[in-house]
């Protein structure tokens, strides 16, 4: 598994990953479990807490702000289109 762009967050990342993989290979491949059942929730809300209070220390979500931003167009009209 990789590495958490932040590094303090590489511990809850871990178990987030660990969690995942064994709900998806044993459960949802298998028909067991859906996208709203996923008892990997918990953990994913906790990396994901991490991971932003570190984006925000680094300045870092102030860019992706601004350049979701700048590709809200782009973005509408490829969530758009249908196959």
């Amino acid at each position: 598994m990789s590495q958490s762009l932040a590094p303090e967050c590489n511990e809850v990342k871990e178990r987030y990953d660990t969690c995942f993989l064994k709900w998806y290979s044993e459960k949802y491949l298998r028909g067991l479990g859906t996208t709203d059942n996923n008892e990997c929730a918990g953990l994913f809300k906790e990396y994901s807490k991490c991971l932003q209070g570190a984006l925000k220390d680094r300045g870092i979500d102030k860019l992706l702000d601004e350049a979701r931003e700048d590709n809200k167009e782009n973005d509408a009209a490829l969530m758009g289109k249908k196959k």
